[in-house]
């Protein structure tokens, strides 16, 4: 065990969250001990369940966190076209699957249905939505209305597609990164009045 190192509570669990998603990522979750994200922090278990009193929450801490970042990633910029925005915020996001391959697994097959972990991908699935709508040409409230349920059907489809690619990898990462953008465009087009994507198919 390393030595230990006297800290505020906020850089402990922020020490804590950093050590459990190396772990989280290096190894199955059913695999990840409590104890070994103790040693390798340096810190008594003790200390571990004050600040985390299970497993599950150290889990959902952490994936919490990687949502948080993943959404600050993926600011939309209207400066950039609509193709190079969807391409930026799938890369973003495929970035941190295949980094973290095992806690993606694990959030949406081992821990699938478990009500934390569903709300923090309901919450950032709504959040990308609502920064979709933004940029997208909505001629009236109808339009919203029904682009809007589009694009929660597209993100639950590259959410499944996603996780499919990561178990089996069928096809490129750039193929699967234009079957998402594509997927959407031709969704979203005959809803719309103005082609948001008329560089697009290639």
């Amino acid at each position: 065990m390393p030595p230990r190192q006297r800290l505020s509570p906020a850089d402990r669990r922020a020490q804590l969250l950093s050590v459990g998603a190396q772990l989280f990522a290096a190894r199955p979750y059913e695999e990840v001990l409590m104890e070994d994200v103790a040693e390798r922090a340096g810190v008594s278990r003790a200390l571990l369940y004050r600040h985390f009193p299970s497993k599950h929450d150290l889990f959902a801490a952490v994936y919490q966190q990687a949502a948080d970042e993943l959404l600050a990633e993926t600011r939309l910029d209207p400066a950039h076209t609509l193709v190079e925005q969807l391409a930026q915020g799938m890369d973003a996001h495929l970035d941190y699957f295949v980094a973290n391959r095992h806690a993606v697994l694990a959030a949406n097959r081992v821990l699938a249905g478990d009500p934390v972990i569903q709300t923090i991908m309901n919450n950032e699935l709504d959040a990308l939505r609502a920064r979709l709508l933004g940029v997208l040409p909505l001629a009236d409230e109808a339009a919203r209305r029904a682009v809007s349920g589009v694009l929660r059907s597209w993100l639950v489809f590259v959410q499944v597609l996603c996780v499919d690619w990561l178990a089996e990898e069928t096809c490129s990462r750039a193929e699967l990164r234009d079957v998402c953008i594509g997927a959407v465009l031709g969704a979203v087009r005959p809803l719309l009045d103005t082609d948001p994507a008329p560089e697009w198919p290639r």
